[in-house]
């Protein structure tokens, strides 16, 4: 690798990177340190902090979900103990604090939600009356629903823990299936063990799944530039208009409610962005699922609405009586 770096630079203190202490954090952390190594010049360090979702053993649909893996970064970052810091885009509460910026949002990953399956199975092929675990109603909600229009019996089971933990029940027997985010399951390396990739017809991800946030504190100028080019405009409009359908449904990243922004090309052309989102009772007997296609955002504020508008189709069929809902 090319060391772009000055003297200055390289003589720098290093800069911190705020990350939680998963493996999964960690790696995509990692991922992003070289990234900003490069653009900077500078060393990066990882900082591990623990934070409430960590070491909570409750449900995160009890807790309430929203922000409780990335308050502890934030306040980290607010007291100067870390330089930036690095979420998961669908952890992050859809208000920004003012004295923090969203510097970045890199190129997205895939998206879709994965299936590992006992004895390689896909979704299709699981036994009648099948365990399937997940931590998000969200999921719930949607594969208890796809399940019923299939004339198939499945369970959901709620379950907590990391990428070692949640496989683990399958490989014990505890349950025949779990269901996870594909991206993390990408950015670990372990992609050779999903059994099924489910398409958004079937399951649309969280707002923001398969992407990442990096956020440093507002009044660090010459840092928010630099990570700036870490920055694609495409992934941050798509994500733009999922967080603002999530943010006017006035609904955290527990509920039940799946978005995806994609863009539509013709040809070599990329002229509309389509809009989907899902909000279901966890049990799947009742779903609102709708789409919408627009220009494609000539800026944020234009995503955003986008995202406003489907949400407010979306209410006006219903959506908010099953938002309340909440596993187990």
């Amino acid at each position: 690798m090319t060391d772009n770096s000055t003297p200055d630079a390289r003589s720098a203190a290093p800069l911190r990177l705020g990350t939680r202490r998963s493996k999964l954090a960690m790696a995509q952390s990692g991922l992003v340190a070289e990234a900003v190594r490069e653009v900077t010049g500078r060393a990066v360090e990882l900082v591990e902090i623990t934070t409430y979702g960590d070491t909570s053993r409750e449900h995160l649909a009890q807790i309430g979900g929203t922000g409780v893996f990335v308050a502890a970064l934030r306040e980290a970052l607010l007291r100067g103990e870390v330089d930036f810091a690095v979420h998961s885009l669908k952890d992050l509460p859809t208000s920004q604090p003012e004295e923090l910026l969203l510097a970045a949002v890199p190129q997205r990953e895939d998206p879709r939600d994965a299936l590992v399956a006992r004895d390689g199975l896909t979704f299709a092929q699981l036994p009648d009356g099948a365990r399937i675990g997940t931590g998000s109603p969200r999921r719930m909600a949607q594969l208890n629903a796809y399940a019923r229009s299939h004339g198939l019996r499945i369970e959901t089971v709620p379950i907590r823990g990391n990428v070692d933990t949640r496989i683990g029940f399958v490989r014990d027997g505890e349950l025949d299936a779990v269901v996870l985010a594909a991206a993390g399951l990408s950015r670990l390396g372990r992609t050779g063990e999903v059994t099924d990739f489910l398409p958004v017809d079937t399951v649309l991800p969280a707002p923001g799944q398969g992407a990442l946030a990096i956020e440093c504190a507002a009044s660090s100028a010459d840092l928010a530039a630099a990570l700036a080019e870490l920055d694609d405009p495409y992934t941050r409009a798509a994500v733009t208009a999922e967080r603002a359908l999530l943010a006017a449904l006035e609904a955290g990243c527990s509920a039940p409610v799946g978005a995806l922004a994609d863009l539509l090309v013709d040809g070599q052309v990329v002229n509309e962005l389509r809009l989907r989102g899902v909000v279901g009772s966890t049990d799947g007997s009742s779903l609102v699922q709708l789409s919408t296609t627009g220009p494609v955002p000539t800026s944020y504020d234009d995503a955003a609405a986008l995202g406003r508008e489907l949400a407010a189709e979306m209410l006006a069929k219903g959506a908010a009586g099953l938002m309340g809902e909440r596993a187990l």
